[in-house]
């Protein structure tokens, strides 16, 4: 079966530090962990699916991406990606945004054929989001420098790079899932699907 797009990159790495546990490995929807989740998600309209991430803490069969560098960032899951894999761009998703429709996918997709982009990013009415995005490798030189300068914003990096930004109007596609409360928020929301 052949996927609408190439390849995906579910950004799991995080500390979670404000939900107390790791909301990686959270149950969520019929999935026995959020993470699980996403990578099934993805790979329905993705032909490869990776894990980004600092250790093998995951409990199904999925490709893992280990961060390369000791700071816990998503510069770091960016830069560890293309040294990595061998793919000229890849899409990137947070682990806790789980509403992101593959309508929203496609419509990045379309826009990034329309020049020759370092990155190509959604922006909901709360802001840029640069965990939803699709990055090619013609950021990396720009991702190490900042890497080198223990710069890890990913704003300044994309304020950097010839990035074209994708308005979206429904913000709560793009909710993310830090606090218990927005947890069990989503967790809700997945039922009445």
């Amino acid at each position: 079966m052949t996927h609408t797009h190439n390849t995906a990159i579910v950004f799991a790495g995080g500390k979670s530090s404000r939900m107390g546990q790791d909301k990686a490995l959270m149950p969520f929807g019929d999935s026995p962990t959020l993470c699980e989740y996403q990578y099934t998600r993805l790979r329905t309209f993705f032909d490869t699916v990776y894990i980004s991430t600092k250790e093998a803490k995951f409990a199904f069969d999925a490709e893992l991406i280990y961060d390369k560098y000791p700071q816990s960032s998503p510069l770091v899951g960016i830069v560890s990606i293309f040294e990595t894999i061998e793919a000229e761009e890849c899409f990137i998703l947070s682990v806790d945004a789980p509403f992101v429709s593959q309508e929203i996918i496609n419509k990045l997709y379309k826009e990034s054929k329309k020049g020759d982009f370092d990155a190509i990013i959604a922006q909901s009415p709360r802001g840029k989001e640069p965990l939803c995005g699709i990055y090619r490798r013609s950021i990396v030189a720009k991702a190490k420098k900042f890497l080198a300068e223990d710069n890890h914003r990913l704003h300044a990096l994309l304020s950097a790079s010839n990035s074209v930004f994708i308005k979206f109007e429904n913000s709560s596609a793009f909710d993310n899932l830090n606090h218990i409360e927005e947890y069990n928020k989503a967790i809700e929301k997945i039922e009445e699907k």
